[in-house]
């Protein structure tokens, strides 16, 4: 190899190199997008504030006097789910419904959350309160259903929606801006339940190569020498 050739060869490498090594640090540089679910999360009043129910509207079976409600959200887990808003009084939202024999008042907030939280083409109907009276024996589930038919449910008695909202999908997978996994169309099997940031496979084929043009490289010096 002449010298011209081997200084010619030193560059290429170097400016591929360079390359690699400048692509790679946008990879790991970029912001990943963080992943949520959208949702009906159940709630319990306890005194001036709402606690997360530890069970279900399926099986929780309220006590007269009890206020409970629905929200509508996108939100990564239990710790950072949005909470129903507006007044939650029981006094206030059952006032026109007196106590009956053999009957129960629970007390309902339904909150159907923000625009931003709504699937694509949707938007949420404004929160309401309602007073549920059902026997003594009824779910939180039957009090809702007793209030805002119709729900939806799915297979594994999920609560899919409240009034008919949303029309469809049940705790879908979002992106981090909104968009639900599903209607992602095209999306690589390997990119699934990813933070939107690039893979480990990327990176480290990346690297193996930016390793393979550094022998390159060697070698080339060798050549030189």
């Amino acid at each position: 190899m002449t010298a011209g050739r081997a200084r010619r060869g030193h560059r290429a490498v170097v400016a591929f190199l360079a390359t690699l090594l400048c692509t790679l640090g946008v990879l790991a540089a970029a912001p990943a997008q963080a992943a949520g679910y959208r949702y009906w999360s159940f709630w319990e009043r306890s005194g001036d504030s709402w606690t997360y129910a530890t069970q279900g509207p399926g099986t929780a079976k309220p006590d007269d006097g009890d206020v409970q409600g629905f929200r509508f959200s996108v939100s990564e887990d239990t710790k950072d789910s949005a909470k129903p808003r507006g007044a939650a009084g029981f006094e206030d939202i059952c006032a026109d419904r007196p106590a009956k024999d053999g009957r129960k008042r629970v007390a309902l907030v339904i909150d159907f959350g923000l625009a931003e939280d709504a699937p694509k083409g949707e938007r949420p109907p404004a929160a309401r309160t309602a007073c549920a009276q059902v026997a003594e024996d009824a779910t939180s589930a039957e009090a809702l259903a007793a209030v805002a038919k119709p729900l939806r449910y799915d297979s594994n008695a999920l609560l899919c929606a409240i009034s008919g909202y949303p029309k469809s999908g049940c705790g879908d997978q979002v992106s981090g801006d909104g968009t639900s996994k599903k209607d992602q169309a095209g999306q690589a099997d390997g990119d699934k339940g990813g933070d939107g940031g690039p893979s480990v496979g990327l990176i480290a084929g990346i690297a193996a190569v930016v390793v393979l043009g550094g022998a390159a490289l060697w070698q080339a010096r060798r050549r030189r020498g």
